[in-house]
């Protein structure tokens, strides 16, 4: 302002000109604030515009403030001296909230406790109470309560009516229709034929989940193939000795395929216990002349459909050959097995479907044979650390007549892939659920839609 009174100055001198004027001056910058976030009092508050305003403290003796009794000057004295009342404070908050609340969106907000004993909600706020009383029927705060405002938002989605959705019904034409499949493929389509629909006639795989931690699928893979390797070096000529070889085997495939320390001290005591089970009941069973004809062999056998020929696959555990030439065939089962009602039923029929296979076609190396033995091991660790489970020898034709039947069934063009036939059978999602929209159809089903 008093610039024409200095001497001309020079361009390079202006910095330390200015550097002169604003010493002495504190300039604090905003930190930790939100750069569209303001606190304002009202007088600062009276030239400013938001698109949301919270006006808080609305409470008696905070908005507006208590009108002071003034000790030296009465009110006559301060009319006489041409002074304004105390209560020309109070119009002024009732000015400054008048404003503030007329912002496009505004939230009023008290505390209802004040240094521990109730508060008095401000007389703009009581006011504002009166008028809602008057708007309406019922209860004012019924009407604005947030809970309301969600069921409001609810409704502006929800339909008057819920159609519930249909399951999905796939037909595609019967040469895109799969030709064969493996035996824990015929279990799913048993179960669940839309799995099998997804799979094989769309191409679509389940992908491994991320950083999945390790469960009992992995196990029950470790221990196949430990007692893969165990059998096909000792298999001929297995000795009680040879328990201390399975443990030392079984120790170096746990720790190769495990990284999780935990994991492996839990793992590890738990094989230890069935393959003692294991090498006490295969020398019993070797007492009746069996001995290994195979360990993970594959197997395949083909038969006409209406369809065109359909091959069934399988890759057995285990296959022991007597000495009359029957054969033997076991099935390894780390986890949960299924019961002889499943078996029965057919809604298990993966070991007898494997007995078809050695019967009516023949597994690699091994050729076709009578088959005088189905059964489980179920191998788990636990008491008891393993378990023999025999399957009648009739389920082999069961199995495979049914299997026909339903490869028949599945080969007319009107049969549909439906989704989840037997329910009751899934203790956990099936991997294609999402694809069948299985909860947009099957909670309206059991009544909870």
């Amino acid at each position: 302002e008093q610039a024409e009174l200095a001497t001309p100055l020079r361009l390079r001198d202006c910095p330390a000109f200015i550097d002169a004027l604003l010493e002495g001056r504190a300039v604090r910058p905003r930190y930790g604030r939100h750069p569209r976030l303001f606190i304002w009092g009202p007088l600062e508050a009276r030239l400013q515009h938001a698109d949301l305003m919270i006006l808080g403290g609305l409470n008696e003796d905070s908005w507006p403030a208590q009108a002071n009794t003034d000790p030296w000057l009465s009110r006559p004295m301060r009319a006489a001296f041409g002074l304004p009342a105390p209560e020309q404070r109070i119009g002024l908050s009732a000015h400054d909230f008048a404003q503030a609340a007329s912002a496009p969106e505004v939230i009023l907000s008290r505390a209802r406790k004040t240094g521990g004993a109730p508060a008095i909600a401000s007389r703009w706020w009581l006011r504002i109470e009166n008028l809602l009383s008057g708007i309406g029927d019922g209860d004012w705060r019924a009407q604005i309560t947030p809970a309301r405002w969600l069921d409001w938002a609810d409704r502006l989605d929800k339909p008057a009516q819920i159609i519930p959705a249909d399951p999905p019904l796939p037909r595609p034409p019967v040469h895109l229709r799969p030709r064969g499949l493996s035996v824990s493929d015929v279990e799913v389509l048993v179960r669940d034929p839309y799995a099998i629909y997804a799979k094989h006639v769309l191409g679509l795989s389940p992908l491994d989940p991320l950083d999945a931690e390790l469960g009992g699928a992995e196990r029950g893979t470790v221990i196949h193939d430990i007692l893969e390797r165990f059998l096909r070096a000792r298999g001929q000529a297995l000795a009680p000795g040879d328990l201390r070889a399975l443990r030392a085997l079984g120790a170096q495939a746990f720790d190769t395929a495990l990284t999780e320390p935990g994991i492996r001290a839990f793992w590890k005591p738990r094989f230890d216990e069935l393959a003692g089970w294991f090498i006490e009941w295969d020398l019993t069973h070797r007492l009746t002349g069996a001995l290994p004809a195979g360990v993970e062999v594959e197997g395949k056998l083909t038969f006409d459909a209406p369809g065109g020929p359909f091959t069934l696959r399988a890759r057995a555990d285990r296959v022991d050959r007597y000495p009359d030439g029957s054969l033997a065939i076991f099935d390894y089962k780390t986890g949960s097995n299924p019961t002889q009602k499943q078996i029965k039923a057919g809604f298990a029929p993966q070991l007898p479907l494997e007995g078809a296979i050695a019967t009516y076609g023949e597994f690699k190396g091994i050729g076709k044979g009578g088959v005088a033995q189905i059964a489980i091991l179920r191998l788990r660790g636990i008491d008891p650390p393993g378990e023999f489970i025999p399957i009648a020898i009739e389920q082999i034709e069961i199995a495979y007549n049914g299997l026909r039947d339903k490869i028949a069934k599945f080969d007319a063009p009107d049969v549909p892939y439906p989704s989840r036939l037997a329910p009751m059978l899934f203790a956990h999602g099936g991997s294609y659920d999402h694809l069948a929209r299985v909860r947009e159809w099957s909670s309206d089903r059991e009544g909870e839609a």
